[in-house]
């Protein structure tokens, strides 16, 4: 099939994917102190985290979803990546510095040092990106 795809377009919604991909620029979030970072970032431009437990099949689906809404539009959008399990403490201050109650996967949006959006689970998947960029 590979050579088929080849002379015959291919996959373009896998291509798609991988562009869109490139559009997001993970950032870590592994300290606290990165936490006063984005509510400084914050006061420029949205900043969005993102909450995920990489034992769960459903955040496991729902990252992969999330990845697939970014557009070039998006490329400017700073994104925070919170790996759950290797950082509790994190997720905890998040709750309490942003008002926000914990689920996860979860995406938050701090714009001006509060919390002007969040989501869980398939919720995710309906974010309207352009409204923060």
């Amino acid at each position: 099939m590979g050579i088929f795809n080849n002379m015959f377009g291919g996959n373009k919604d896998e291509k798609s994917k991988e562009e869109k991909k490139a559009y997001l620029n993970w950032i870590p979030l592994t300290s606290l102190n990165q936490l006063e970072e984005i509510k400084e970032q914050s006061k420029i431009s949205a900043v969005l985290i993102f909450k995920h437990s990489t034992r769960c099949g459903i955040s496991k689906m729902v990252i992969r979803q999330f990845e697939n809404l970014f557009e070039e539009e998006h490329q400017n959008l700073k994104v925070y990546y919170l790996d759950l399990l290797n950082h509790r403490d994190i997720s905890a201050e998040i709750g309490v510095m942003f008002q926000v109650m914990h689920q996860s996967p979860q995406l938050i949006v701090v714009k001006n040092e509060v919390s002007v959006y969040h989501a869980s689970h398939s919720d995710i998947t309906e974010t309207n990106l352009t409204r923060f960029v």
